[in-house]
């Protein structure tokens, strides 16, 4: 058994207990293989925020970078697209230590995350959104008028509502332009609840409770418009209303996945005996499974080995390896910001 100490300015490779005198460097396979496989497992020890992913190993220090997608998601960090210079992009640093041999094992791990000024974006890209702050009134209309339209469209069973505003942005296009990203849950009322109880619609308090991740978008201008639905059929409910545009993605509870997993283990033992649908799916076109980790029965709760934080960028020594940092993976468009 091996383990790195992945630390800013400190970077030793322990065997035995004794340090070697010669760093690893940040372009050697099996540092970067402990860095990639580390870095799924702080993704998967996380409870809130975007997943991370591997920009590139300073001093055998991570300096990863949000992606688009949630942590809800589950998603591994390598399936995930980075967010560029048009997407507001963060990046930050993460310490952490690990053991090895042919598995990883995280101990702990510290990131420090922040946004790209936005005078580094602007400078580059006038047109781009910018960060805008998630209490602004105008943000929380957007994402309350996107998740209404998201309730009137939906084939799901029940209502779903806002959990938290993940995001934010703005940009003028013909007028200004509001971006929304934000995480629901499912509610105990149905389809069939009157619209004038949805005001009273608790979150379900059940492991089998769906969780989702949407994008609302919310253009404010003078002229009235009305939507339709597939078919050309017109959407009262929408007439008159502030051109809204929602997408979201569905994830299927992890007590649901681990409850798939026993069933299928059971069929293998019995001879593939039939079993009753815990999975409570219902149908849509945007349901996605959960991607479920190495071991989705996890004793330990998440979030209990690190934390990531908003922090401005620290003044970072020199490398101590010859070869670090490594090579960049991506550069958010922004190739005069030194990540």
């Amino acid at each position: 058994m091996s383990g790195y100490l992945l630390v800013l300015c400190l970077a030793l490779l322990q065997q035995g207990g004794k340090a070697r005198a010669d760093p690893p460097g940040c372009i050697n396979p099996e540092a970067v293989r402990v860095a990639e496989e580390a870095l799924e497992q702080i993704n998967q020890d996380r409870t809130n925020g975007y997943i991370l992913s591997l920009n590139r190993l300073y001093d055998l220090n991570q300096t990863p970078e949000k992606t688009k997608w949630h942590i809800t998601s589950r998603k591994p960090w390598k399936q995930c697209e980075v967010r560029d210079i048009g997407d507001v992009p963060v990046y930050g640093e993460c310490e952490l230590s690990a053991t090895f041999d042919a598995e990883v094992k995280l101990q702990s791990y510290s990131c420090a995350i922040r946004k790209v000024p936005p005078t580094a974006v602007v400078s580059v890209c006038p047109d781009c959104p910018t960060a805008d702050n998630l209490n602004e009134p105008v943000v929380k209309e957007t994402a309350n008028l996107s998740l209404q339209r998201f309730n009137e469209e939906s084939s799901l069973a029940n209502y779903f509502t806002l959990e938290n505003i993940t995001r934010a942005s703005s940009q003028w296009v013909v007028g200004p332009a509001y971006f929304v990203e934000f995480t629901i849950v499912e509610t105990v009322c149905s389809k069939t609840t009157d619209a004038t109880e949805l005001g009273h619609c608790p979150p379900m308090d059940c492991q089998f409770a769906h969780r989702g991740f949407c994008l609302g978008s919310h253009l404010d201008h003078e002229e009235q418009f009305e939507f339709r639905l597939s078919g050309g059929k017109k959407n009262s409910s929408f007439k008159n209303r502030k051109p809204v545009d929602v997408t979201c993605e569905i994830y299927e509870p992890q007590a649901a996945v681990v409850a798939e997993q026993a069933h299928a283990k059971s069929d293998g033992v019995h001879g593939g005996h039939q079993h009753d649908n815990h999975t409570h799916l219902h149908p849509h076109e945007h349901m996605h499974s959960i991607t479920p980790s190495s071991d989705v029965t996890v004793s330990r709760p998440r979030g209990s080995l690190g934390t990531v934080v908003d922090q401005p960028a620290p003044i970072r020594s020199a490398p101590a390896a010859s070869s670090c940092p490594g090579p960049h993976r991506h550069n958010l468009g922004l190739d005069r910001l030194k990540l």
